[in-house]
């Protein structure tokens, strides 16, 4: 069940990705949640604290939802890149998508925005 999770989030990304709804690197991403279009933001697993802390910060200022889900090699992987650590999903759709894939699966129910890590 949980590889399938992981499939299915995976080929939402990838599509994002094609469809160009999706910002990737570090200046991208703090770009996106600072102008508001980022609907959804993912960090990696294996990201140091500094940098889930940046995040968590940003995300929780500009009421962003944020998620740790993948490694920066699969997150990277899935977008057709090396290494990512983080990502912002721009379009509402792909953003809802990802949500219900994660949802059955969540430990933390957030409002509006916060820190939500997934284990897969």
């Amino acid at each position: 069940v949980m590889i399938n999770i992981e499939k299915r989030l995976i080929n939402t990304l990838s599509l994002a990705q094609r469809a160009t709804k999706l910002a990737s690197g570090e200046l991208a991403v703090e770009k996106a949640i600072k102008r508001n279009k980022a609907k959804l933001v993912i960090i990696a697993t294996d990201v140091s604290d500094g940098t889930k802390k940046k995040y968590t910060d940003m995300s929780q200022y500009y009421q962003t939802k944020l998620y740790s889900i993948l490694t920066k090699e699969q997150l990277g992987h899935c977008i057709g890149k090396e290494y990512r650590a983080a990502v912002a999903v721009l379009d509402d759709g792909f953003a809802k998508s990802i949500v219900k894939i994660l949802n059955p699966w969540l430990n933390v129910i957030t409002e509006s925005w916060g820190w939500i890590n997934v284990e897969i």
